[in-house]
């Protein structure tokens, strides 16, 4: 379904250890509607729910819900720090359109 980049499962690893709310969560990466062109990414630590897709990932689980994995079908998430900032990127294949700003996509 997806995969995680070295340098993202790193940075992941880093959350849990360091934000309270992440204990006894898994990792939710979602597609949600809105931004200019539809829908962006959303990232966060929630409990698992029905019909969620869970893949293990170095000591943590990540969650997908089942209207978001067709949006990430064959992606990949990676963590780049460069001068204009730092984040989490998904290399989709499935996007048609991005907006100017980099921050939502039309599937």
């Amino acid at each position: 379904m997806i995969t995680l980049t070295p340098s993202a499962v790193k940075k992941v690893q880093e959350f849990f250890q360091v934000e309270p709310s992440a204990k006894g969560k898994a990792l939710r990466i979602a597609v949600q509607p809105g931004g200019c062109s539809g829908y962006s990414y959303a990232f966060g630590f929630d409990d698992k729910r029905d019909g969620d897709n869970e893949i293990v990932s170095d000591g943590f689980n990540v969650l997908i819900d089942p209207q978001s994995a067709g949006f990430l079908k064959d992606s990949k998430v990676d963590y780049v720090e460069d001068p204009t900032g730092a984040g989490f990127k998904i290399e989709n294949p499935n996007v048609k359109k991005s907006c100017g700003c980099g921050q939502s996509n039309q599937f």
